[in-house]
């Protein structure tokens, strides 16, 4: 009897799990949708300023959060 209980509580979690994998594929599909509907409106030569500009910015991040790491004291 428990492990009826068991697989039924399995399946129905997988079932979620398989439409939460739905919905996130279909939140992929609109997100590209997106930025392709926005590359074309602004054009190429701007939007490479635009991609420019987010790997100056992630570059940035990446060396602040480095030195955040480097400023922590070890502990003896």
């Amino acid at each position: 009897m428990a492990q009826n209980k068991l697989k039924k509580k399995v399946e129905a979690l997988t079932r979620i799990v398989e439409q939460l994998i739905k919905e996130v594929q279909i939140n992929a599909s609109l997100a590209q949708g997106t930025l392709t509907a926005f590359q074309l409106h602004i054009g190429e030569e701007e939007w490479n300023k635009v991609l420019e500009e987010l790997k100056d910015k992630e570059k940035r991040m990446q060396e602040n959060s480095q030195e955040k790491k480097l400023e922590i004291p070890k502990e003896k």
